[in-house]
């Protein structure tokens, strides 16, 4: 592990612990270099995934490695100065990736990925839903958004 410091290559553990999710390893390490203490996080990837995406043009496909960077910009995006705890969205994110490994599938169609962010966001926050639902179904018209967001109010109600 390089030492964001100085850059040395070599970097020495001095303490293991799993963060509060279970979904990564917390290590503190010093480099040999500069003696300088950082922490890095380690997550367990369970299987390497493609995200399979529609081009709109005629059925094609196109095809890219899943990155866990851009599944947390989206969701923080829409939960943006909304009062969730930074950890819930954590969860949320590893929660995902969790299912998509787990789903016995290499190839995850990015609807898939959109739907489980959905679903997740549901349950977290209703306006950060009607947020990422704006963008995902792609409303052309205010209507489409009175029309989604009276939804998401009249499930609230029952």
């Amino acid at each position: 592990m390089r030492c964001p410091f100085c850059g040395h290559e070599d970097s020495q553990v001095k303490d293991s612990r799993p963060t509060e999710d279970g979904a990564a390893i917390r290590r503190r390490r010093q480099c040999e270099g500069c003696a300088a203490r950082f922490t890095t996080f380690e997550r367990i990837q369970l299987r390497e995934l493609t995200v399979v995406k529609s081009t709109g043009t005629e059925g094609q496909l196109r095809r890219e490695p899943f990155e866990r960077e851009k599944l947390v910009r989206s969701i923080a995006i829409a939960t943006r100065k909304r009062p969730i705890d930074p950890v819930r969205i954590e969860k949320l994110v590893s929660g995902i990736q969790r299912q998509l490994e787990t789903s016995g599938e290499a190839d995850v169609s990015s609807k898939r990925i959109g739907e489980l962010v959905m679903d997740g966001l549901k349950a977290l926050d209703p306006v950060a839903y009607i947020r990422f639902a704006s963008v995902y179904r792609d409303f052309s018209e205010a209507r489409d958004f009175e029309a989604f967001a009276g939804q998401v109010g009249e499930a609230g109600r029952e």
